[in-house]
């Protein structure tokens, strides 16, 4: 009796430290991850050379540039997604380098959508009665100014938004169901299928209905309101955010799995 009381509280004792071991793992594995993130940005904030070349890449290249900015600083924010909902910064099969040319691709539709509504805009507004809307972007901060930055935020969010977000998902779907692999990535994506399976209840009640009205319009709002040099990687940066974002909607569909599951097998019992 008094040995299978210390063989118990040994294995307890085990399973405590190993939990502090693991706790201590995740906080080293996060300074070392914050510490990276943070070196990686230094030069641009230190070198007014590397920043000049970087504005200077920027505006001559702009395609390119978004492409890089979202492949690196989106998949990052996938990344934090996973350390959010997992503890890991990395498992098998999440597919980084799938996911950078994802979002590598969507930063090109992403720069072309934000030329398209920011000089579209404007012009709307002027023809139902706004004068100097498109001249008032090019001014200081005013309240016209803020209108029209929130009009384009608002234009773009409910009419090109919702469509990236969407392939975003069934590209995202695709990755995980083969495997993460870059052969896999380059396979047929079953559009039809991932489309019918994607879980629209979290798609449309809290991507859709929740992020984007107290989200992503006022933090585009804002951007809009940045030179346009500035714009592309300050919404890439949001992308960090996206990664949350859509690791809280992730759990939120695991969740609802769980709760469905749950409602299935109750109804079963009830039945027999």
């Amino acid at each position: 009796m008094t040995e299978a009381k210390f063989e118990t509280k040994h294995n307890t004792s085990n399973l405590n430290l190993s939990k502090v071991e693991l706790i201590r793992m995740i906080k080293k594995n996060d300074i070392l991850f914050i510490t990276l993130i943070m070196a990686s940005f230094l030069p641009f904030l230190l070198s007014e050379v590397i920043f000049n070349s970087y504005i200077k890449f920027n505006h001559d290249h702009g395609l390119i540039a978004s492409f890089i900015k979202f492949a690196l600083l989106a998949t990052l924010g996938e990344v934090i997604g996973l350390r959010i909902k997992t503890g890991e910064y990395y498992q098998k099969g999440f597919g980084i380098i799938p996911r950078m040319i994802v979002w590598g691709i969507l930063g090109f539709t992403i720069k072309i959508a934000f030329v398209i509504f920011a000089t579209g805009t404007p012009v709307f507004l002027e023809s139902i009665g706004l004068s100097n809307a498109q001249l008032v972007m090019n001014k200081p901060f005013s309240f016209d100014k803020l209108l029209v930055a929130a009009s384009i935020s608002i234009a773009m969010n409910v009419v090109y938004a919702p469509v990236m977000m969407t392939l975003h998902k069934i590209t995202d779907m695709h990755i995980i169901s083969t495997g993460g692999t870059i052969a896999g990535f380059f396979t047929p994506i079953k559009f039809r299928k991932l489309f019918v399976d994607l879980d629209w209840n979290i798609q449309w009640n809290f991507v859709f209905k929740k992020t984007i009205p107290f989200f992503w319009i006022p933090a585009h709002t804002i951007t809009f309101l940045l030179p346009p040099d500035f714009r592309v990687l300050f919404a890439a940066l949001l992308g960090i955010a996206l990664g949350a974002i859509l690791a809280v909607a992730d759990m939120m569909g695991d969740d609802n799995k769980i709760l469905e599951m749950e409602a299935i097998s109750i109804n079963k019992n009830k039945k027999s």
